[in-house]
């Protein structure tokens, strides 16, 4: 580990001479009364008095309103500006979201306008240094190099890494680029944190995302936390949590490790890591036994609780016990809590989705929340809390290997609506397309790659993929590839490829961790600060950022570098049709109004640039509980018009605080579960039985609307003739007039119709979710009888489950170790450890390990020790001797880079840019496993062995 020194920092010498040790440190700098502030006690060498500096005489200092650009609370920021430099930021004390709150990251923001480590200008690796470009010549030999890949391998043999930081407008101007350029093998970090929750819970009732919001659950009597600790990922929402507790809610938390969210609740459950379906199951068998379920709610709106019903039976206590290790008295009290305090919710993160049965596991809590009737109503609901300021929206957006805009999938009717949307030719975009066919599947219209397996697809045998042949290019876009397990792979695809491109604030892992001495690019690109547009946060409200300063050194814009490219290949006709651009900068509220036109699925359709400024302006008139505007302009309207916001910006729909309400009016926001699935399944009907939105004239269930259900009702001629033009022969997914959508809220329905949530799942290989041994279990006694998966190819690539499964390593690999977040960091961390605000909190990479375990290995607290992992890679950290794991398994951060096995990495970075800590990435000793829906990366579920140094 190394600590690179500044002005507010001390060396590792200096520290330990000090007699402190990290948690003294953290207690000192953090925990007492004015945190960094009342650090002076600690002494004068390990901080500095700040000195403010001087700006020019009499300037007026000119507030804008922008969003924290870390994790998906959203909260408001008031930056302050005087002659075109940040000098000073307040948290939004009025602002609905975190109303004055703020976490360390977002307390620090404003060094990301300051940002002294960033790329300054674009550079290319010759040789081994790096050398200055002009943004003319790089965008020249990108071009050159990307052309040539295509002529002599086609355009699926480049990878585009997309990015969660990406504003809206930019998500989906970046997988318009890919369609232009033509391939589906485009991804984001969705894939890697929440791509399982997507799957599971879309294919669950309708959609894939939070169903109601922070906010509301200050009316939850009961919040269960599962794989959740907000109190380090997304610290404001436990203003929102806290607030429901002081109501009267009680907190659940079930995790592997006591968290510091744990430390808030009124039951803590340990559960060994990936063992969540039998944890759920356990809880159901008591709601059964017990009479607690909530059965005129299931008669109505679900389908298939019977075979869970028949499931459960298989999970008594005893048998639960053995699985996870919670006593039958605990899984009683903690069902009972459940059952008795209503409205519940539960929240899960990555603790619940990274594993190879992630998609199950989030099936398993929406089937719980059905079972007691939680769904559609105030305080209740799955609050699933998204871990990058953008997350939600770039998956929105179609960031994802799988989908177009809005979820549409990957067939010819998806293709052609977007086609319609761009005003193209279907056959023109076709034709962008490798036209061959791979293992039987046709690239337009099959899965692309996941950016979790990219390096698979640079490795792998090339008859062995369902593309014409290997990845030899690709961008990574605002993404780092430390998140990613597999470290020695990942280095080796690296090394292997054509041409790596970083665009990116900073050099990130991707431009430093190779062994390459040329074929590198580092492209600036500007932070969200230096630019605008809308963001959507984890519960699904829009907010407009405004630019605060313009864009550092030579960065620019995500959009305009990508208009650059365009322009270089010779699609910026097609991609900018309806699109002003200025110079070389796309009008960000063209992009706007052009997703404003095609996402009719989801409903980003009625939120115009105009309505989202004015919302951002008029943010204090919107109440903090319920998050409408108790007056103002935005009366009546939700905070951010959460999605769907139906029709056309001119329907002024208020937006949809809480999903599948049925106690409210479509057009004010209510809804209910989505017919996605046809009317009917093995001869029984699926849609709703007695159950309606209030105020629908059709008070039963029905299926989606149609042009032809239109007809059947006598509503057709509610539309306007231009109307019926657009309407004809489509549906209310891809009529952009908007009028299905229109005349069927008119009458009180919804536009995806009335059905019941399914239990069963019949497209996924699991049809109800099923216990499944993690690839590498300690609990080899459980594999005969829970095992995982046959191989079989998955998204384009061989993909391995039984073959590792079937090898015993828990002899020499005993621990079991989960990974997970620090309130310092996010993601990589790239960013975060190159604030010096941040790195001074946090400043060495470390493992978690029990006393127990740490007795019988020889090692001390603050010890360097050696974690070793199956498949050969050896890290070297710091051992954290704690109590919050217990004996067996172990834990370590993901946000630190900068250190591979053992070898300084620092030499490889433009002068300039090394961030202020670097460290050993944890994803470099975590293992092979992969969600068999999504390619979800397994990242909470393995084995290590820890040594001493």
């Amino acid at each position: 580990m190394r600590l690179t020194r500044t002005s507010n920092q001390v060396s590792k010498t200096e520290k330990h001479s000090l007699g402190l040790n990290r948690r003294q440190f953290l207690k000192s700098a953090g925990v007492t009364t004015g945190g960094i502030a009342a650090a002076s006690m600690i002494g004068s060498g390990m901080m500095k008095k700040a000195q403010a500096k001087a700006v020019a005489s009499g300037a007026p200092i000119e507030v804008k309103r922008t969003v924290c650009s870390h994790c998906s609370v959203g909260c408001g920021i008031y930056a302050e500006v005087q002659d075109g430099v940040w000098t000073g930021q307040e948290p939004a004390h009025d602002h609905p979201f975190n109303r004055g709150g703020h976490c360390a990251k977002g307390a620090s923001v404003r060094e990301h306008g300051h940002g002294e480590l960033r790329s300054k200008y674009p550079m290319k690796l010759v040789n081994g240094k790096w050398t200055r470009l002009k943004w003319e010549q790089a965008i020249e030999e990108v071009g050159d190099q990307m052309l040539k890949i295509r002529q002599e391998s086609g355009p699926d043999s480049i990878f585009f890494m997309g990015s969660a930081k990406f504003s809206n407008e930019q998500a989906y101007l970046y997988r318009k680029f890919a369609a232009m350029w033509g391939t589906n093998n485009i991804d984001h970090s969705a894939r890697i944190c929440h791509s399982t929750t997507v799957a599971g819970v879309a294919n669950t009732w309708g959609y894939g995302a939070q169903t109601n919001s922070f906010n509301d659950m200050h009316n939850s009597k009961c919040m269960m936390f599962i794989g959740s600790n907000p109190s380090e990922a997304h610290p404001v929402a436990m203003q929102h949590i806290l607030t429901g507790k002081e109501r009267g809610g009680k907190i659940i938390v079930v995790d592997p490790r006591f968290t510091r969210t744990a430390a808030h609740a009124d039951e803590f459950v340990h559960i060994r890591p990936g063992t969540d379906i039998p944890f759920i199951y356990g809880l159901l068998w008591h709601i059964f036994e017990n009479g607690w379920e909530d059965p005129e709610f299931i008669k109505q709106r679900v389908y298939g609780m019977e075979s869970i019903r028949e499931e459960v039976k298989k999970y008594d206590p005893a048998e639960v016990t053995n699985i996870i290790g919670v006593t039958e008295a605990q899984m009683h009290r903690t069902a009972k809590m459940m059952a008795t305090h209503k409205p519940g919710t539960i929240v899960w993160c990555m603790g619940g989705t990274q594993h190879t049965i992630g998609n199950a596991n989030t099936r398993a809590y929406c089937i719980l929340q059905l079972a007691l009737g939680n769904m559609g109503i105030p305080g209740g609901g799955t609050n699933i809390f998204r871990g990058h300021d953008n997350v939600q929206g770039a998956t929105d957006f179609g960031l994802l290997f799988d989908t177009l805009p809005g979820y549409y999938g990957l067939k010819t009717g998806s293709w052609k609506h977007w086609a319609n949307v761009w005003d193209l030719d279907f056959e023109w975009i076709e034709g962008q397309f490798d036209q061959g066919e791979y293992l039987g599947q046709k690239p337009m219209t099959s899965t692309g790659i996941p950016c979790s397996r990219w390096h698979d697809g640079v490795l792998q045998p090339k008859d062995k993929i369902a593309q014409r042949d290997n990845i030899r290019m690709s961008f990574f876009w605002g993404q780092s590839v430390n998140t990613e397990t597999r470290g020695r792979d990942v280095r080796e695809a690296l090394d292997k490829m054509d041409t790596v491109v970083v665009v990116d604030p900073h050099p990130t892992m991707a431009g430093v961790m190779h062994n390459r001495t040329d074929g590198v690019y580092l492209l600036p690109a500007c932070t969200q600060f230096e630019t605008y547009g809308s963001v959507s946060a984890s519960n699904r409200s829009l907010q407009w950022r405004s630019k605060v300063i313009e864009p550092l050194f030579e960065s620019k814009p995500d959009h305009e570098i990508m208009y650059l490219l365009a322009k270089k290949l010779g699609l910026a006709d097609q991609m900018f049709k309806n699109i002003k651009v200025n110079g070389t900068e796309p009008l960000v509220e063209d992009l706007t109004r052009e997703f404003n036109r095609g996402m009719w699925t989801i409903g980003y359709t009625g939120q115009s640039p105009e309505r989202l400024k004015m919302h951002q302006e008029n943010w204090a008139t919107f109440d903090f509980d319920s998050l409408e505007a108790t007056g103002g302009p935005a009366e009546g309207e939700t905070y951010g018009l959460p999605w769907p916001c139906w029709g056309t910006p001119e329907n002024k729909h208020p937006g949809t605080q809480i999903l599948y309400r049925t106690g409210r009016e479509v057009k004010y926001g209510g809804g209910n579960f989505r017919a996605r699935y046809g009317v009917e399944h093995n001869g029984n009907n699926i849609l709703a039985e007695g159950s309606w939105s209030k105020g629908a004239e059709i008070q039963d269930g029905y299926p989606e609307f149609t042009d032809k259900m239109l007809k059947q009702l006598g509503w057709w001629d509610d539309l306007t003739d231009d109307e019926k033009k657009a309407a004809e022969g489509k549906n209310w997914k891809t009529d952009i007039s908007g009028g299905i959508q229109r005349v069927a809220i008119n009458h009180g329905c919804i536009p995806y119709g009335n059905a019941k949530a399914r239990c069963i799942v019949w497209n996924f290989p699991d049809q109800i979710p099923v216990h499944r041994e993690p690839l590498y279990t300690p609990r080899r006694d459980l594999v005969a009888k829970y095992p995982t998966y046959e191989d079989r190819m998955v998204a384009r690539l061989p993909t391995l489950y039984k073959s590792i499964q079937d090898q015993d390593f828990s002899k020499d690999f005993p621990l079991v170790v989960t990974t997970g977040r620090l309130v310092e960091y996010e993601g990589g961390g790239e960013e975060t450890r190159s604030n010096p605000w941040l790195a001074e909190l946090q400043q060495e990479m470390f493992i978690e390990i029990n006393p127990g375990d740490a007795a019988d290995r020889g090692i001390l607290d603050g010890d360097d020790v050696k974690v070793h992992s199956p498949e050969g890679p050896i890290i070297g950290v710091k051992a954290m001797v704690t109590e919050r794991v217990i004996k067996g398994e172990a834990f370590m951060p993901y946000h630190f880079a900068g250190v591979f096995e053992g070898e300084d990495l620092t030499k490889n970075y433009p002068e300039g840019t090394v961030p202020h800590v670097i460290g050993e990435a944890a994803n470099t000793v975590m293992t092979y496993g992969y969600d068999v829906v999504t390619q979800m990366q397994e990242t909470k579920s393995t084995l290590c062995q820890i040594s001493k140094a």
